[in-house]
């Protein structure tokens, strides 16, 4: 049995796939099995990953259902104990898997590895900026405390004990956008994670204007299934209030007046900072502006803790 199972979700990714399955397959640390769940793209993602010949690798075509189903999907498949979640169009430094099997080795008794993130833009790749300064390599950290600014945890550098999906379920496919957010919460309500401080995972970020993206508001959390929860944990409490506020411009920027009011009214405004407060209470012409000037230096508006 191989030591880790690399998971590659793929919807319509023709143009990255390659350079994702073989950041994988160039990995120094070599004992590892690819399950590519390709969740019914309609374009060449599906005839590309075919094209692979490495024996390692495992295609499983399915209907499109979305992002959980697919990661859902190809960690029943798996068959290691470590699970290492991959999107298809980003990236791993080549070693990614030989700092996490060596975050593993040192703390074998923590559930959940992680390592820092680089953002890659068009014109440059920036690694991310987090709430916390770390000297040590490797730290344990709480994941809310640790999450105040950018999520440590993300769909492409996050590695788990497989076993610890029995206690804290799988995606929620109820979710479609922002269920690795739930994920996360769950698994950090019951396990600390060892985060290693040296970016060895790589975000393809497309930059575009959140006022012409097609999100819809409808099918992402609510952040209401933890309201007991955030009671009784303050760090919890100021992380959730961190995603409403990112939840809330979203809404003022698709002029959605139910759900902007519906994620304010739980806010902390003390979670918050004074230019986020600012930021919420601002006109939709002025986000637009200081949007278009964020973009034009790479860095974004809002940091949406994903």
């Amino acid at each position: 049995m191989p030591y880790f199972s690399v998971v590659i979700t793929v919807y319509n990714k023709a143009e990255f796939i390659k350079s994702t399955i073989n950041s994988v397959l160039n990995q120094t640390f070599q004992d590892f099995e690819v399950i590519v769940i390709n969740d019914g793209s309609t374009d060449e993602s599906e005839h590309i990953i075919a094209s692979f010949t490495d024996k390692r690798i495992t295609l499983i075509t399915t209907l499109n259902q979305g992002a959980s189903v697919a990661r859902n999907t190809g960690i029943k498949a798996s068959n290691c104990n470590y699970i290492a979640l991959l999107d298809g169009d980003d990236l791993w430094d080549r070693d990614f898997l030989k700092y996490i099997k060596d975050a593993i080795t040192t703390f074998p008794k923590e559930k959940i590895y992680a390592t820092a993130l680089s953002q890659k833009y068009p014109s440059k790749t920036v690694p991310v900026s987090y709430s916390f300064k770390q000297k040590k390599l490797y730290a344990i950290r709480d994941y809310f405390r640790s999450s105040k600014k950018y999520a440590i945890l993300s769909s492409s550098s996050t590695v788990f004990e497989k076993s610890i999906i029995n206690k804290t379920g799988n995606f929620d496919p109820s979710i479609v956008s922002g269920q690795d957010i739930d994920l996360w919460i769950r698994f950090a309500l019951k396990h600390k994670v060892v985060f290693i401080n040296k970016p060895l995972a790589i975000y393809n970020h497309v930059t575009s204007s959140l006022s012409n993206t097609a999100y819809t508001l409808k099918n992402k959390s609510k952040f209401d299934k933890y309201l007991n929860e955030e009671k009784e944990n303050e760090d919890l409490k100021a992380y959730l209030d961190l995603n409403r506020y990112s939840m809330a411009l979203l809404s003022k920027f698709l002029n959605d007046k139910t759900c902007y009011n519906y994620y304010t009214s739980f806010i902390d405004f003390k979670n918050l900072t004074a230019r986020q407060t600012v930021l919420l209470k601002s006109p939709k012409w002025l986000l637009k502006l200081l949007l278009k000037l964020k973009s034009f230096k790479g860095e974004k508006l809002y940091y949406p803790v994903t």
